[in-house]
């Protein structure tokens, strides 16, 4: 199963309001990037996610997973943009800086690191492992 990482301001979209969402998630709308909205093309039911704090706070806090494959975002009229349904798991024991992330050679290719405005972005199997064990979270 692969992996992924959404990126969201936790002002506009947070932690606790995914939380708040319980076990019937939301879907993961607004994407209007091509690149974004193929990686979420690309999700199948069940896969995981790390849940992202963007422009504030710069952190990984929790672990999200699918729960409703790429269908059409219902926040626009235009087909070309499609989104997932997503729906909390655990959060982090505490919290990965972006800092902690770039401090860690063997994170030094990943996405998030090299591409930091991609929204949605994939998460190698290795990446995964680092990132749950620096947030004392299982992976």
């Amino acid at each position: 199963m692969a992996h992924w990482l959404f990126k969201s301001e936790p002002d506009v979209w947070g932690w606790d309001a995914q939380v708040a969402k319980g076990a019937v998630g939301e879907q993961w709308d607004g994407v209007r990037n091509y690149q974004a909205r193929n990686n979420m093309r690309a999700m199948k039911l069940g896969e995981t996610a790390f849940f992202y704090h963007s422009r504030t706070g710069l952190e990984i806090v929790g672990i999200v997973e699918v729960c409703a494959e790429a269908h059409q975002d219902t926040t626009t009229d235009d087909t070309r943009w499609d989104c997932v349904d997503v729906r909390a798991v655990r959060p982090f024991q505490k919290p990965v800086t972006l800092q902690q992330i770039k401090a860690e050679p063997k994170l030094a290719k990943m996405i998030l690191v090299n591409n930091s405005r991609l929204s949605v972005q994939p998460v190698t199997d290795e990446e995964w492992a680092i990132i749950c064990e620096m947030g004392g979270t299982q992976p």
